[in-house]
């Protein structure tokens, strides 16, 4: 029994991990399956979430030190809902940036998208040292998601069980968005078949636009909340993007929910070995795609190749 009152903290960790992996790695998937390109910067533009989170909770107006004083007067609960809104769209602003520079890349070599995505993600993090230093911040949260809830003889962090929650309702908004609305359904087949989509009237580069920069929202929403558990440096992206690309392929290319069940399934190796094995916490993630690719290498959900017996 006590074993398990020790392993339940472990598992919850695991899950919000896991939950928000799956939220880094759904943006991360959109961009692949409409723009058939690697987004090397989408690791800097989460780490950008987290510092407009910092910038719209605490904000440094020296220019405007009335505005600054009207505005730090505010309750931390509304200037943390600010944030949590706004510092997504202000991320999706430069993914559209991005996006709109990627456009002479199309039909190229691939690795001029890598190579253009790749730079991106260098400037975005210089962006962040010239803007907020290098120093590690932390976020400032309200305190209704702060401290520890007791549950029976269970003490745990309130945040966690906010980031859980919340990473639960951004994924299920996104599916429902995806299966049950027309530009959905252009998503959908904009990753199915591009020129099918051109063909029947749909603006492709409108729709790229659009899916790029939401892609990259949802790993702003994912810095947003993982910034209080994570902490806030400018390096940290590289920490968000190598699980994402491998939950995308655990998962297998184009399933939502192969996604969120490799995310889990990658957070609680990751929570659990880091309590147990703490040397053994990143490389647990490579033994466990290495794991299930060397069996199935399309992924748990991917479709079926026509080469395959």
């Amino acid at each position: 029994m006590d074993f398990l009152i020790n392993l339940l903290p472990h598992l919850l960790n695991g899950v919000t991990l896991g939950l928000l992996f799956a939220l880094i790695a759904l943006g991360f998937m959109l961009i692949v399956g409409v723009m058939e390109t690697i987004n090397l910067a989408h690791g800097s533009l989460f780490a950008l979430g987290m510092y407009f989170a910092l910038f719209f909770v605490a904000p440094q107006l020296g220019l405007l030190p009335d505005l600054q004083a009207w505005y730090m007067a505010l309750p931390i609960g509304t200037r943390y809902l600010v944030a949590l809104f706004l510092a997504p769209v202000f991320v999706g602003i430069f993914g559209m940036a991005l996006e709109l520079a990627m456009r002479r890349t199309y039909g190229r070599d691939p690795l001029y998208g890598l190579l253009l995505t790749f730079g991106a993600a260098l400037v975005i993090e210089e962006l962040i040292r010239l803007v907020w230093g290098s120093t590690e911040k932390q976020l400032a949260l309200p305190e209704s998601i702060s401290g520890a809830v007791l549950i029976g003889d269970l003490i745990y962090s309130k945040y966690r069980f906010f980031a859980s929650g919340f990473a639960i309702l951004a994924i299920l908004a996104l599916w429902l968005f995806l299966e049950k609305t027309p530009y959905g359904a252009m998503i959908k087949a904009g990753a199915h078949d591009s020129e099918m989509v051109r063909a029947l009237g749909i603006n492709l580069s409108r729709l790229r636009l659009f899916v790029f920069s939401l892609g990259t929202a949802l790993a702003a929403v994912a810095g947003v909340i993982m910034a209080p558990i994570w902490g806030i440096r400018p390096h940290v992206g590289v920490d968000a993007v190598v699980p994402a690309f491998l939950i995308i392929v655990l998962g297998g290319v184009g399933s939502l929910w192969g996604a969120v069940i490799a995310g889990l399934l990658v957070g609680l190796v990751v929570g659990l070995t880091g309590a147990y094995a703490s040397e053994w916490s990143l490389m647990s993630m490579y033994l466990l795609f290495i794991a299930v690719v060397t069996f199935r290498a399309r992924g748990l959900f991917g479709k079926k190749s026509v080469l395959e017996v």
